[in-house]
Protein backbone atom coordinates (compact mmCIF):
# COMPACT_ATOMS: atom_id res chain seq x y z
CA UNK A 1 0.00 0.00 0.00
CA UNK A 2 1.43 2.96 -1.13
CA UNK A 3 2.43 5.94 1.87
CA UNK A 4 0.50 9.61 1.68
CA UNK A 5 2.51 11.74 0.20
CA UNK A 6 4.04 14.16 2.89
CA UNK A 7 2.24 17.92 2.09
CA UNK A 8 5.17 20.34 2.23
CA UNK A 9 5.24 22.81 4.89
CA UNK A 10 4.01 26.14 3.28
CA UNK A 11 6.60 29.31 2.62
CA UNK A 12 6.94 32.09 5.93
CA UNK A 13 6.60 34.54 3.19
CA UNK A 14 4.37 37.63 2.52
CA UNK A 15 2.53 37.71 0.00
CA UNK A 16 4.00 39.71 -3.48
CA UNK A 17 2.66 43.46 -2.97
CA UNK A 18 1.87 43.30 0.58
CA UNK A 19 3.91 44.35 3.08
CA UNK A 20 3.96 43.63 7.57
CA UNK A 21 3.50 46.44 10.11
CA UNK A 22 5.32 45.82 13.69
CA UNK A 23 5.21 47.86 17.08
CA UNK A 24 6.62 51.54 16.39
CA UNK A 25 5.17 52.00 12.91
CA UNK A 26 1.79 50.96 13.73
CA UNK A 27 1.99 53.14 17.08
CA UNK A 28 3.80 55.87 14.78
CA UNK A 29 0.68 55.81 11.91
CA UNK A 30 -1.54 55.82 15.07
CA UNK A 31 0.08 58.70 16.57
CA UNK A 32 -0.38 61.02 13.03
CA UNK A 33 -3.86 59.39 12.08
CA UNK A 34 -5.07 61.07 15.82
CA UNK A 35 -3.85 63.99 15.12
CA UNK A 36 -5.44 63.83 11.45
CA UNK A 37 -8.93 62.92 13.41
CA UNK A 38 -8.60 66.21 15.49
CA UNK A 39 -8.27 68.29 12.76
CA UNK A 40 -11.30 66.90 10.91
CA UNK A 41 -13.17 66.79 14.03
CA UNK A 42 -12.34 70.11 14.66
CA UNK A 43 -14.03 71.07 11.18
CA UNK A 44 -17.08 69.54 11.99
CA UNK A 45 -16.63 66.05 10.60
CA UNK A 46 -17.61 63.00 12.10
CA UNK A 47 -16.05 59.71 11.53
CA UNK A 48 -17.67 56.62 9.69
CA UNK A 49 -16.57 52.81 9.91
CA UNK A 50 -17.67 50.26 6.72
CA UNK A 51 -17.18 47.24 5.68
CA UNK A 52 -13.90 46.22 3.78
CA UNK A 53 -16.11 44.32 1.33
CA UNK A 54 -18.10 45.95 -1.38
CA UNK A 55 -20.51 44.57 -3.48
CA UNK A 56 -18.67 45.03 -7.37
CA UNK A 57 -21.87 46.63 -8.76
CA UNK A 58 -21.21 49.17 -5.59
CA UNK A 59 -17.82 49.91 -6.63
CA UNK A 60 -17.85 51.07 -9.98
CA UNK A 61 -15.44 51.01 -12.75
CA UNK A 62 -13.24 53.79 -11.60
CA UNK A 63 -10.21 52.53 -11.29
CA UNK A 64 -7.69 52.74 -14.49
CA UNK A 65 -6.25 49.28 -14.74
CA UNK A 66 -8.19 47.61 -16.64
CA UNK A 67 -5.91 45.80 -17.87
CA UNK A 68 -5.56 43.57 -14.55
CA UNK A 69 -7.61 41.14 -13.66
CA UNK A 70 -11.07 41.91 -12.24
CA UNK A 71 -10.46 45.64 -13.80
CA UNK A 72 -7.53 46.18 -10.93
CA UNK A 73 -9.76 45.49 -7.71
CA UNK A 74 -9.58 41.94 -5.63
CA UNK A 75 -13.06 40.09 -6.27
CA UNK A 76 -14.76 37.17 -6.20
CA UNK A 77 -17.80 35.02 -6.50
CA UNK A 78 -20.31 34.38 -4.14
CA UNK A 79 -23.71 32.91 -4.21
CA UNK A 80 -24.19 34.79 -7.68
CA UNK A 81 -22.58 38.19 -6.56
CA UNK A 82 -19.44 39.47 -7.20
CA UNK A 83 -17.69 40.88 -3.61
CA UNK A 84 -14.68 42.91 -3.73
CA UNK A 85 -12.54 44.53 -1.46
CA UNK A 86 -12.80 48.34 -1.07
CA UNK A 87 -10.32 50.22 -3.50
CA UNK A 88 -11.17 53.79 -1.66
CA UNK A 89 -13.10 55.38 1.24
CA UNK A 90 -15.34 57.04 -1.39
CA UNK A 91 -17.04 54.21 -3.50
CA UNK A 92 -18.47 52.89 0.33
CA UNK A 93 -19.19 56.37 1.22
CA UNK A 94 -21.51 56.68 -1.69
CA UNK A 95 -23.37 53.80 -1.20
CA UNK A 96 -23.68 54.53 2.46
CA UNK A 97 -25.28 57.98 1.89
CA UNK A 98 -27.97 56.30 -0.67
CA UNK A 99 -28.67 53.73 2.08
CA UNK A 100 -28.93 55.68 4.86
CA UNK A 101 -30.05 59.07 3.29
CA UNK A 102 -33.53 59.35 5.57
CA UNK A 103 -31.30 58.97 8.58
CA UNK A 104 -28.22 61.40 7.49
CA UNK A 105 -27.97 65.15 8.27
CA UNK A 106 -27.57 66.75 4.43
CA UNK A 107 -24.70 68.09 3.97
CA UNK A 108 -23.34 64.83 5.68
CA UNK A 109 -19.62 65.46 6.57
CA UNK A 110 -17.22 62.22 7.49
CA UNK A 111 -14.02 61.11 7.91
CA UNK A 112 -12.75 57.36 7.61
CA UNK A 113 -9.16 55.60 7.98
CA UNK A 114 -8.53 52.21 7.23
CA UNK A 115 -6.74 49.91 4.54
CA UNK A 116 -7.79 49.76 1.03
CA UNK A 117 -6.98 47.05 -1.80
CA UNK A 118 -5.65 47.78 -4.79
CA UNK A 119 -4.99 44.71 -7.59
CA UNK A 120 -1.99 46.49 -9.52
CA UNK A 121 1.02 45.60 -10.44
CA UNK A 122 3.59 45.89 -7.32
CA UNK A 123 6.61 47.92 -7.33
CA UNK A 124 9.18 49.87 -5.15
CA UNK A 125 7.30 50.94 -2.51
CA UNK A 126 3.59 50.49 -4.59
CA UNK A 127 1.60 47.73 -2.51
CA UNK A 128 -1.73 46.24 -3.15
CA UNK A 129 -2.77 46.91 0.22
CA UNK A 130 -2.20 50.41 1.95
CA UNK A 131 -3.91 53.12 4.74
CA UNK A 132 -6.20 56.05 3.39
CA UNK A 133 -7.30 58.66 5.43
CA UNK A 134 -10.56 60.31 3.72
CA UNK A 135 -12.55 63.33 4.64
CA UNK A 136 -15.44 64.29 2.44
CA UNK A 137 -18.68 66.37 2.38
CA UNK A 138 -21.89 64.98 0.61
CA UNK A 139 -25.24 66.73 -0.61
CA UNK A 140 -23.98 70.25 -0.95
CA UNK A 141 -22.95 71.94 -5.03
CA UNK A 142 -21.37 75.20 -3.10
CA UNK A 143 -17.62 75.57 -3.80
CA UNK A 144 -16.92 77.00 -0.31
CA UNK A 145 -17.15 73.19 0.27
CA UNK A 146 -14.12 73.00 -1.83
CA UNK A 147 -12.44 75.57 -0.73
CA UNK A 148 -12.87 74.12 3.19
CA UNK A 149 -11.42 70.57 2.47
CA UNK A 150 -8.59 72.75 0.77
CA UNK A 151 -7.84 74.54 4.23
CA UNK A 152 -8.49 71.88 5.96
CA UNK A 153 -5.86 69.98 4.39
CA UNK A 154 -3.46 72.95 4.43
CA UNK A 155 -4.14 72.69 8.47
CA UNK A 156 -3.79 68.88 8.85
CA UNK A 157 -0.31 68.67 6.92
CA UNK A 158 1.13 71.62 9.85
CA UNK A 159 -0.88 69.69 12.38
CA UNK A 160 1.36 66.53 11.48
CA UNK A 161 4.15 68.26 11.47
CA UNK A 162 5.10 69.51 7.33
CA UNK A 163 5.98 73.05 8.08
CA UNK A 164 4.80 75.68 5.69
CA UNK A 165 6.93 75.92 3.01
CA UNK A 166 7.41 72.60 3.05
CA UNK A 167 4.32 71.81 0.63
CA UNK A 168 1.74 73.41 -1.33
CA UNK A 169 -2.24 72.83 -2.07
CA UNK A 170 -2.60 72.57 -6.54
CA UNK A 171 -6.33 73.47 -7.02
CA UNK A 172 -7.92 72.82 -10.78
CA UNK A 173 -11.17 72.14 -12.15
CA UNK A 174 -11.97 69.39 -14.29
CA UNK A 175 -14.62 71.37 -15.78
CA UNK A 176 -12.17 74.06 -17.29
CA UNK A 177 -10.49 70.49 -18.34
CA UNK A 178 -13.33 69.49 -20.21
CA UNK A 179 -13.90 73.46 -21.35
CA UNK A 180 -9.94 73.36 -23.02
CA UNK A 181 -10.69 70.01 -24.58
CA UNK A 182 -13.61 71.54 -26.42
CA UNK A 183 -12.06 74.54 -27.82
CA UNK A 184 -9.52 72.12 -29.49
CA UNK A 185 -11.70 70.18 -30.79
CA UNK A 186 -12.47 67.01 -28.47
CA UNK A 187 -15.29 67.17 -27.10
CA UNK A 188 -17.24 64.40 -29.49
CA UNK A 189 -18.49 60.69 -28.39
CA UNK A 190 -15.52 59.60 -30.96
CA UNK A 191 -12.52 61.15 -29.07
CA UNK A 192 -12.97 59.46 -25.81
CA UNK A 193 -10.04 57.67 -26.26
CA UNK A 194 -7.84 60.84 -27.22
CA UNK A 195 -9.05 62.93 -24.53
CA UNK A 196 -8.17 60.15 -21.83
CA UNK A 197 -4.44 60.25 -23.33
CA UNK A 198 -4.67 64.02 -23.14
CA UNK A 199 -5.23 63.93 -19.38
CA UNK A 200 -3.03 61.36 -18.60
CA UNK A 201 -0.37 63.57 -20.57
CA UNK A 202 -0.91 65.98 -18.44
CA UNK A 203 -0.82 64.40 -14.99
CA UNK A 204 2.59 63.03 -15.97
CA UNK A 205 4.48 67.19 -16.40
CA UNK A 206 6.02 66.60 -13.39
CA UNK A 207 7.64 63.41 -14.69
CA UNK A 208 8.23 64.04 -18.42
CA UNK A 209 8.59 67.53 -18.51
CA UNK A 210 7.08 69.78 -21.72
CA UNK A 211 8.80 67.56 -24.41
CA UNK A 212 7.71 64.13 -23.32
CA UNK A 213 3.86 65.51 -22.83
CA UNK A 214 4.03 67.34 -26.11
CA UNK A 215 5.15 64.16 -27.76
CA UNK A 216 2.22 62.34 -26.24
CA UNK A 217 -0.55 64.34 -27.64
CA UNK A 218 0.89 64.26 -30.76
CA UNK A 219 2.09 60.50 -32.42
CA UNK A 220 3.86 59.08 -29.01
CA UNK A 221 6.53 58.78 -26.87
CA UNK A 222 9.69 56.49 -26.41
CA UNK A 223 10.74 56.42 -23.57
CA UNK A 224 14.93 55.64 -22.48
CA UNK A 225 14.11 51.85 -22.50
CA UNK A 226 12.48 52.33 -26.12
CA UNK A 227 9.16 51.57 -24.61
CA UNK A 228 6.73 53.18 -26.93
CA UNK A 229 3.55 55.12 -25.65
CA UNK A 230 0.96 55.67 -28.18
CA UNK A 231 0.08 59.67 -28.41
CA UNK A 232 -3.06 61.43 -28.83
CA UNK A 233 -2.60 62.17 -32.46
CA UNK A 234 -3.47 65.44 -32.14
CA UNK A 235 -2.94 68.23 -34.71
CA UNK A 236 -0.55 70.62 -34.06
CA UNK A 237 -2.88 73.42 -33.38
CA UNK A 238 -4.89 71.43 -30.86
CA UNK A 239 -1.56 70.47 -29.18
CA UNK A 240 -0.91 74.38 -28.60
CA UNK A 241 -4.60 74.70 -27.20
CA UNK A 242 -3.35 72.21 -24.66
CA UNK A 243 0.13 73.48 -24.12
CA UNK A 244 -1.23 76.85 -23.57
CA UNK A 245 -3.00 75.89 -20.83
CA UNK A 246 -0.74 73.99 -18.89
CA UNK A 247 1.63 77.09 -19.09
CA UNK A 248 -1.31 79.12 -17.96
CA UNK A 249 -0.13 79.40 -14.31
CA UNK A 250 0.65 82.65 -13.28
CA UNK A 251 2.04 84.21 -9.49
CA UNK A 252 -1.51 84.82 -8.43
CA UNK A 253 -4.64 82.94 -8.30
CA UNK A 254 -6.19 85.68 -9.74
CA UNK A 255 -3.88 86.39 -13.00
CA UNK A 256 -4.14 82.65 -13.59
CA UNK A 257 -7.61 82.67 -13.17
CA UNK A 258 -7.69 85.26 -15.83
CA UNK A 259 -5.51 83.40 -18.31
CA UNK A 260 -7.51 80.48 -18.22
CA UNK A 261 -10.93 82.52 -19.01
CA UNK A 262 -9.28 83.81 -21.84
CA UNK A 263 -8.49 80.24 -23.04
CA UNK A 264 -11.86 78.70 -22.05
CA UNK A 265 -13.70 81.82 -23.36
CA UNK A 266 -15.66 79.95 -26.17
CA UNK A 267 -17.16 77.03 -23.87
CA UNK A 268 -19.68 77.40 -21.17
CA UNK A 269 -18.45 74.73 -19.43
CA UNK A 270 -14.63 75.65 -19.32
CA UNK A 271 -16.30 79.34 -18.03
CA UNK A 272 -18.50 77.80 -15.13
CA UNK A 273 -14.98 75.92 -14.33
CA UNK A 274 -13.19 79.15 -14.42
CA UNK A 275 -15.96 81.04 -11.89
CA UNK A 276 -15.58 78.18 -9.57
CA UNK A 277 -12.42 78.63 -9.60
CA UNK A 278 -11.90 82.46 -8.54
CA UNK A 279 -14.78 81.60 -5.45
CA UNK A 280 -12.78 78.90 -4.00
CA UNK A 281 -9.51 81.60 -4.53
CA UNK A 282 -11.56 84.27 -3.14
CA UNK A 283 -12.94 82.20 -0.37
CA UNK A 284 -9.35 81.06 0.65
CA UNK A 285 -7.97 84.53 0.37
CA UNK A 286 -10.15 85.74 2.57
CA UNK A 287 -9.18 83.22 5.68
CA UNK A 288 -5.85 83.58 5.08
CA UNK A 289 -4.79 81.08 2.98
CA UNK A 290 -2.51 82.61 0.33
CA UNK A 291 -0.48 81.12 -2.03
CA UNK A 292 2.32 80.10 -0.19
CA UNK A 293 0.15 77.15 1.16
CA UNK A 294 -2.84 76.87 -1.42
CA UNK A 295 -2.29 77.75 -5.41
CA UNK A 296 -4.60 77.27 -8.60
CA UNK A 297 -2.38 75.24 -11.05
CA UNK A 298 -3.94 73.90 -14.13
CA UNK A 299 -1.65 71.08 -14.63
CA UNK A 300 -3.33 68.90 -11.06
CA UNK A 301 -5.67 66.27 -13.35
CA UNK A 302 -6.05 63.46 -10.87
CA UNK A 303 -6.38 59.96 -11.83
CA UNK A 304 -9.51 58.74 -11.23
CA UNK A 305 -12.58 59.01 -13.72
CA UNK A 306 -15.28 59.98 -11.23
CA UNK A 307 -14.30 63.84 -10.88
CA UNK A 308 -16.61 66.61 -12.13
CA UNK A 309 -15.16 69.61 -10.70
CA UNK A 310 -12.59 71.29 -8.58
CA UNK A 311 -9.87 69.05 -8.20
CA UNK A 312 -6.77 69.24 -5.95
CA UNK A 313 -4.00 68.06 -4.67
CA UNK A 314 -0.86 67.97 -1.39
CA UNK A 315 2.34 67.92 -2.51
CA UNK A 316 5.21 67.67 -0.80
CA UNK A 317 8.44 70.24 -1.71
CA UNK A 318 11.32 69.34 0.18
CA UNK A 319 13.85 66.91 -1.26
CA UNK A 320 14.68 63.78 -0.55
CA UNK A 321 16.71 61.09 -2.93
CA UNK A 322 15.74 58.33 -4.83
CA UNK A 323 16.95 54.63 -4.57
CA UNK A 324 19.78 55.87 -6.93
CA UNK A 325 20.65 58.54 -4.94
CA UNK A 326 19.59 61.31 -7.31
CA UNK A 327 17.81 64.41 -5.63
CA UNK A 328 14.33 64.71 -5.72
CA UNK A 329 11.05 66.32 -4.41
CA UNK A 330 9.01 63.90 -2.24
CA UNK A 331 5.74 64.73 -4.49
CA UNK A 332 1.74 64.12 -3.22
CA UNK A 333 0.62 62.53 -0.33
CA UNK A 334 -2.69 63.73 -0.72
CA UNK A 335 -5.67 64.34 -3.57
CA UNK A 336 -8.94 64.63 -4.41
CA UNK A 337 -11.52 66.78 -5.85
CA UNK A 338 -16.03 66.71 -6.66
CA UNK A 339 -17.85 64.00 -7.77
CA UNK A 340 -21.24 65.16 -8.13
CA UNK A 341 -22.33 61.56 -10.03
CA UNK A 342 -21.51 59.07 -7.64
CA UNK A 343 -24.02 58.72 -5.22
CA UNK A 344 -26.68 59.12 -8.39
CA UNK A 345 -25.53 55.85 -9.82
CA UNK A 346 -27.87 54.39 -6.93
CA UNK A 347 -30.45 56.76 -6.01
CA UNK A 348 -31.02 58.44 -9.63
CA UNK A 349 -30.80 61.88 -8.22
CA UNK A 350 -27.48 64.17 -8.63
CA UNK A 351 -26.65 64.57 -5.47
CA UNK A 352 -23.19 66.85 -5.01
CA UNK A 353 -19.95 65.67 -3.09
CA UNK A 354 -16.34 66.48 -2.98
CA UNK A 355 -13.94 65.09 -0.63
CA UNK A 356 -9.60 64.43 -0.04
CA UNK A 357 -7.85 61.55 0.55
CA UNK A 358 -4.48 61.12 2.41
CA UNK A 359 -2.14 58.65 1.51
CA UNK A 360 -1.09 57.55 5.34
CA UNK A 361 1.82 55.64 4.19
CA UNK A 362 2.84 58.43 1.88
CA UNK A 363 2.75 60.72 4.80
CA UNK A 364 4.22 58.91 7.19
CA UNK A 365 7.48 58.26 4.84
CA UNK A 366 7.77 61.94 4.80
CA UNK A 367 7.57 63.16 8.16
CA UNK A 368 10.34 59.98 8.63
CA UNK A 369 12.38 62.16 5.79
CA UNK A 370 11.77 65.12 7.72
CA UNK A 371 12.67 63.58 10.94
CA UNK A 372 9.20 64.57 12.44
CA UNK A 373 8.48 61.59 13.76
CA UNK A 374 9.76 59.85 17.44
CA UNK A 375 11.24 56.66 16.13
CA UNK A 376 12.80 55.90 19.87
CA UNK A 377 10.23 52.45 21.36
CA UNK A 378 9.86 52.54 24.55
CA UNK A 379 8.55 49.03 25.82
CA UNK A 380 6.66 47.62 28.72
CA UNK A 381 8.66 47.82 32.55
CA UNK A 382 9.55 44.20 32.51
CA UNK A 383 8.83 42.61 36.16
CA UNK A 384 12.22 39.28 35.89
CA UNK A 385 10.70 35.83 37.67
CA UNK A 386 13.44 34.36 40.25
CA UNK A 387 11.42 32.12 41.83
CA UNK A 388 8.47 30.64 39.47
CA UNK A 389 6.41 29.26 42.42
CA UNK A 390 6.21 33.01 43.95
CA UNK A 391 4.21 33.62 40.15
CA UNK A 392 1.32 35.16 42.07
CA UNK A 393 3.55 37.89 43.46
CA UNK A 394 5.10 38.58 40.54
CA UNK A 395 1.32 38.74 38.44
CA UNK A 396 0.27 41.21 41.55
CA UNK A 397 3.74 43.71 41.18
CA UNK A 398 2.71 44.13 37.42
CA UNK A 399 -1.16 44.56 38.28
CA UNK A 400 -0.08 47.61 40.88
CA UNK A 401 1.91 48.99 37.73
CA UNK A 402 -0.42 48.79 34.83
CA UNK A 403 -3.55 50.25 37.54
CA UNK A 404 -0.78 53.25 37.72
CA UNK A 405 -0.68 53.82 33.82
CA UNK A 406 2.17 52.32 33.76
CA UNK A 407 3.02 49.26 30.78
CA UNK A 408 4.17 46.36 32.72
CA UNK A 409 4.20 42.82 31.78
CA UNK A 410 5.78 39.50 33.93
CA UNK A 411 8.38 37.56 32.19
CA UNK A 412 6.43 34.48 30.75
CA UNK A 413 9.83 32.27 29.39
CA UNK A 414 12.00 29.93 31.19
CA UNK A 415 13.12 31.85 34.08
CA UNK A 416 16.12 29.63 34.63
CA UNK A 417 18.78 32.06 32.83
CA UNK A 418 18.25 35.02 34.35
CA UNK A 419 20.64 36.50 32.07
CA UNK A 420 18.46 35.67 29.11
CA UNK A 421 15.37 37.89 30.77
CA UNK A 422 17.50 40.82 30.79
CA UNK A 423 18.09 40.09 26.78
CA UNK A 424 14.35 40.14 26.48
CA UNK A 425 13.67 43.06 28.20
CA UNK A 426 16.67 44.47 25.86
CA UNK A 427 14.95 43.01 22.84
CA UNK A 428 11.60 44.78 23.92
CA UNK A 429 13.10 48.29 24.77
CA UNK A 430 12.30 47.52 28.26
CA UNK A 431 12.74 51.07 30.12
CA UNK A 432 12.87 49.12 33.65
CA UNK A 433 13.38 45.34 35.00
CA UNK A 434 12.00 44.56 38.38
CA UNK A 435 14.04 42.17 40.05
CA UNK A 436 12.86 40.23 43.27
CA UNK A 437 13.68 36.50 44.45
CA UNK A 438 13.12 34.94 48.09
CA UNK A 439 15.81 36.98 49.64
CA UNK A 440 14.06 40.00 48.32
CA UNK A 441 10.14 38.89 49.39
CA UNK A 442 11.28 37.85 53.02
CA UNK A 443 13.06 41.24 53.38
CA UNK A 444 10.17 43.20 52.01
CA UNK A 445 12.07 44.58 49.21
CA UNK A 446 12.88 44.80 45.60
CA UNK A 447 15.59 45.55 43.34
CA UNK A 448 14.48 48.25 40.17
CA UNK A 449 17.07 48.24 37.81
CA UNK A 450 16.92 51.47 35.45
CA UNK A 451 17.84 49.59 31.96
CA UNK A 452 18.26 53.10 29.85
CA UNK A 453 21.10 54.30 31.97
CA UNK A 454 22.63 50.65 31.80
CA UNK A 455 22.81 51.04 28.44
CA UNK A 456 24.41 54.53 28.28
CA UNK A 457 26.93 53.76 30.68
CA UNK A 458 28.13 50.44 28.45
CA UNK A 459 28.15 53.14 25.60
CA UNK A 460 30.49 55.15 27.43
CA UNK A 461 33.75 55.07 26.86
CA UNK A 462 34.50 55.81 30.22
CA UNK A 463 32.36 55.13 33.36
CA UNK A 464 33.71 57.76 35.36
CA UNK A 465 30.85 60.27 34.09
CA UNK A 466 28.30 57.94 35.77
CA UNK A 467 29.62 57.16 39.14
CA UNK A 468 27.53 59.69 40.67
CA UNK A 469 24.30 57.90 38.82
CA UNK A 470 23.51 54.42 40.02
CA UNK A 471 21.42 52.44 37.65
CA UNK A 472 19.96 50.39 40.47
CA UNK A 473 17.82 50.31 43.78
CA UNK A 474 16.48 48.29 46.13
CA UNK A 475 13.19 49.89 47.61
CA UNK A 476 10.34 48.74 50.04
CA UNK A 477 8.02 46.41 48.32
CA UNK A 478 5.23 49.20 48.84
CA UNK A 479 7.39 51.91 47.10
CA UNK A 480 7.61 50.14 44.09
CA UNK A 481 5.26 51.92 41.70
CA UNK A 482 6.12 55.69 42.89
CA UNK A 483 10.49 54.54 42.60
CA UNK A 484 9.10 53.23 38.82
CA UNK A 485 7.60 56.29 38.28
CA UNK A 486 10.26 58.43 39.07
CA UNK A 487 12.59 56.87 37.13
CA UNK A 488 10.59 56.68 33.91
CA UNK A 489 10.27 60.64 34.54
CA UNK A 490 14.08 60.49 34.93
CA UNK A 491 14.22 59.15 31.37
CA UNK A 492 12.22 62.16 29.69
Amino acid sequence: MAKDKKQPRPKAITPKGFRDYFGAEVAQRQQMLTKIAGVYHRYGFDALETSAVETVEALGKFLPDVDRPNAGVFAWEEDGDWLALRYDMTAPLARVFAQYRNDLPTPYRRYAMGPVWRNEKPGPGRFRQFYQCDADTVGTGSVAADAEICAMLSDTLEAVGIPRGDYVIRINNRKVLNGVLEVAGLSGDDDEAARGIVLRAIDKLDRLGIDGVRALLGAGRKDESGHFTEGAGLTDAQADVVMGFMAAKRDSGAATVARLSELVADSAIGTEGVAELQTISDLLDAQGYGPDRITIDPSVVRGLGYYTGPVYEAELTFEVTDEKGRPRNFGSVAGGGRYDDLVKRFTGQAVPATGVSIGVDRLLAALHAKGRLDTASVGPVIVTVMDRDRMADYQTMVAELRQAGIRAEVYLGNPRNFGNQLKYADKRDSPIAIIAGGDEFDAGKVQIKDLILGAKIAQSASAEEWKDHPQQFEVARDQLVAKVQAILASQG
